[in-house]
């Protein structure tokens, strides 16, 4: 069945005004002939404290993202699944841990620290990257700032990038806009992304979804890639 294409998670936020001042925006989605899955921090710590309220596992565990992380997890796995077993190029970001590549001065803020768990920028068991997949290591939100992701999505000859991970407001969005500026068509999988706050995520969404990628629902994009072939 198709879909309006405001019929996304952000209706019960955004005002009837709002929604008709960017009523030209409206357009059919779509997802391009050469796409590649970035998939965005979906590390250890984003998960930590389980499948509570965010508000429950952020007072031991500040980066994760509770309920919100958690109800992502098979939408996710479905989305690896599909892009793997059609031979997509699929990309990890995680944060880059190596002391001498960190910034010593600059940091964004100055949130409080916290329980990290082992393994904290390890990729969640529930999406180990395979063997032929890439791992990109950042310092910032954007998975291109600082590293080689554009050369690798030119070499692979990629025309759209598909997005899934976290943070929707943080970075997704910074990588999302980045490859919107390098002449990606740019996909977000809503059900695949995750905010610590529902209402940025939602947000957040509305705004990409208006200006730099097509916010598109699981089984919308699961249509797209089931007309390419199995490796």
């Amino acid at each position: 069945m198709e879909r309006d294409f405001e019929d996304h998670c952000w209706k019960d936020v955004m005002s009837p005004e709002d929604l008709a001042l960017y009523t030209p925006y409206r357009r059919e989605t779509y997802v391009g002939q050469r796409p590649a899955l970035l998939a965005i921090d979906l590390y250890n710590s984003a998960y930590q404290g389980g499948a509570r309220p965010v508000h429950e596992v952020a007072k031991e565990f500040p980066s994760a993202c509770g309920e919100y992380a958690w109800n992502a997890i098979e939408p996710t796995k479905q989305l690896l699944a599909m892009a793997h077993a059609r031979g997509l190029p699929v990309v990890y970001t995680t944060k880059e841990q190596r002391k001498e590549a960190l910034p010593h001065k600059t940091q964004s803020t100055n949130r409080r620290g916290g329980r990290t768990g082992e393994d904290p920028w390890g990729i969640f068991d529930a999406f180990k990257p395979e063997p032929d997949d890439l791992t990109i290591y950042k310092v910032r939100a954007s998975g291109f700032f600082g590293t080689p992701l554009i050369a690798h999505l030119t070499q692979y000859g990629v025309d759209t990038v598909i997005v899934c991970g976290e943070s929707t407001s943080g970075c997704v969005r910074a990588s999302v806009a980045d490859a919107y500026s390098y002449g990606f068509h740019v996909v977000v999988v809503e059900e695949c992304t995750y905010d610590r706050s529902l209402l940025s995520h939602k947000v957040n969404l509305f705004d990409m979804h208006h200006k730099y990628a097509d916010v598109m629902h699981m089984d919308e994009v699961a249509e797209h890639l089931e007309a390419f072939p199995e490796v």
